[in-house]
């Protein structure tokens, strides 16, 4: 059996900001403080765990949440409600849009830290 990841870490500028921000687009509780961290718990066990860095530039990650399609609904009207930039592409070359890869639809985000952050309705990894 593969292994299950169980948390990682995300560093951040303001941790509570950052995980708030995501917490707010998905409709999930207030991030938990758990030592240096802000954790966001999600499905299945894993969490986020939120680090303040103050390294001169954050390291941008890539973070995709597949989500039903009912959510995605609520998370896109929850970006479009904030003005924030969205993207149908990794390389932000399709702005305002979203993509219908693999029989699904999928958009992609800018967190305050510059973490793409990626919603999809269909994984894009098949059996």
């Amino acid at each position: 059996m593969p292994a299950r990841l169980d948390h990682t870490i995300v560093r951040s500028r303001d941790r509570f900001a950052a995980a708030r921000f995501l917490t707010e687009l998905i409709g999930a509780p207030e991030p938990k403080p758990f030592g240096p961290f802000a954790s966001v718990p999600l499905e299945g066990g894993v969490t986020l765990d939120y680090l303040d860095d103050d390294a001169p530039r954050i390291v941008s990650q890539h973070l995709a949440f597949l989500v039903g399609e009912d959510e995605f609904d609520e998370i896109l009207g929850r970006i479009q409600e904030r003005a924030l930039p969205y993207w149908a592409d990794p390389y932000h070359r399709e702005p305002q849009r979203i993509n219908h890869r693999y029989g699904g639809r999928g958009v992609y985000i800018d967190d305050p830290d510059g973490h793409s952050i990626e919603f999809i309705t269909h994984t894009y990894v098949t059996g």
